[in-house]
């Protein structure tokens, strides 16, 4: 199957797509559906799972959302790691292609971008390669200055090209580069597919044709369920609805209380030794232990050089307890969390080609390796933390007892 291979007469070509679905939108379908039409027969999705990359909480669990996705167009659902959720672009990107590539039989990669242009998105990868070989004086004296990461390789970046800079200005762009770096790192032989995002940009706080951005949904529903059926399919709103209705969507905020006792009982060195924790942020942190608020931390907290996707992606690292260390293995598993009748094709075509074990079991998963016992740790810790995230609290260790999704309708 990997390079788009005749099977049987019939032509297969199996594309991975990277998301969140926080939730699903009508832009996350157009993308689906223009995937399929550049040739993808079959799609598997890597995705994010209780916790997702802006530093943040997924709004309905990991299980639910897999069970959603493929009735709306994917067919194989697998999972990224909580400690690869909750790092840095580039970490994230890493680990999603690491674990695409790991099954075998995946032919390309489709993402979205603002750009809407490989060749354009490639161009802007070699400069900002460029610009970190060559400039990273420069770009840490910017951040010396109050400049975040981004804001500072963007800044030197368009000293190569304003095309460049401008590109790498965008979210989804960002994302796109890093996916297409990690790509020449893990799987270089792999195609390459963009679309273009629709009508409104990444977090843009408005919509536009039934398009908006996932944030601007997630702020939607605080007003009611009913104002994001526009902006999603019918089954998203409907799950969503009931979701509600039994109190099982997620919260941030309802973690407040857990995230200041964790801190107020955590010493400095636990702190320097945690993912996506800079030298200095340590101290700010620390210093900030005594908020009687989570708005008042991450206010602390906050500086130039630090956005808030990243103080959130810090504190939420600090609560489940995922360390530096984490992020140095790559994932040690493909977790499998749903699937069609086309998601078992491909199980099928992985038996002999997977580079990875895999499984759907977490206890099971647990027992192949000391990395992998360690990771199903952080996935039930941070599994039980969602659970208090939730309006109806949730019993713990949910995670062990969770069922592999198949649907066949």
């Amino acid at each position: 199957m990997h390079n788009a291979q005749y099977k049987e007469e019939i032509f297969i070509k199996v594309t991975g797509i990277i998301c969140e679905y926080n939730p699903f939108h009508n832009g996350h379908f157009h993308h689906i559906q223009e995937t399929k039409k550049n040739g993808a027969t079959h799609i598997v999705a890597v995705m994010s799972g209780n916790f997702v990359q802006r530093g943040d909480i997924a709004i309905m669990n990991k299980l639910d959302r897999a069970k959603l996705a493929v009735k709306s167009g994917a067919d194989l659902v697998i999972e990224i790691p909580a400690a690869y959720c909750l790092a840095p672009a580039e970490i994230y990107a890493s680990g999603a292609v690491y674990l695409l590539n790991s099954l075998g039989v995946v032919d390309e990669i489709s993402f979205g971008s603002e750009c809407g242009d490989i060749a354009k998105l490639a161009n802007a990868l070699h400069f900002a390669d460029t610009a970190i070989k060559e400039n990273m004086n420069d770009i840490r004296e910017l951040m010396e200055k109050g400049y975040t990461y981004p804001r500072a390789l963007t800044s030197i970046v368009t000293r190569y090209s304003e095309e460049a800079g401008d590109i790498i200005l965008e979210p989804n762009n960002i994302l796109a580069v890093e996916y297409m770096r990690a790509m020449n790192k893990y799987s270089p032989d792999m195609g390459v597919f963009t679309v273009k995002r629709k009508s409104v940009p990444h977090d843009g706080k408005f919509s536009e044709d039934g398009f908006a951005s996932a944030s601007y949904i997630r702020e939607q529903l605080e007003k009611g369920v009913e104002t994001i059926e526009r902006y999603t399919t019918s089954l998203w709103s409907n799950a969503i609805k009931t979701a509600s209705s039994k109190g099982e969507l997620a919260d941030i905020n309802r973690l407040e209380r857990i995230i200041l006792y964790r801190l107020r009982t955590i010493n400095p060195e636990e702190i320097s030794d945690i993912c996506d924790i800079a030298p200095g942020m340590d101290k700010r942190i620390y210093n900030a232990r005594m908020s009687g608020s989570l708005d008042e931390l991450e206010f602390t907290v906050k500086s130039k050089n630090y956005t808030m996707s990243r103080i959130r992606r810090a504190l939420l690292n600090i609560l489940i307890g995922i360390k530096k260390d984490d992020i140095k293995i790559l994932p040690p598993y493909i977790r499998i969390l749903a699937s069609n009748e086309r998601g078992l094709d491909i199980l099928s075509e992985i038996k002999n080609k997977a580079t990875l074990p895999y499984g759907t079991s977490l206890a099971k998963l647990a027992e192949i390796s000391p990395d992998a016992e360690r990771f199903t740790e952080i996935e039930e810790r941070a599994s039980d933390i969602y659970g208090l995230a939730l309006c109806k609290i949730q019993s713990a260790q949910k995670d062990y007892r969770s069922k592999f999704a198949i649907d066949l309708d």
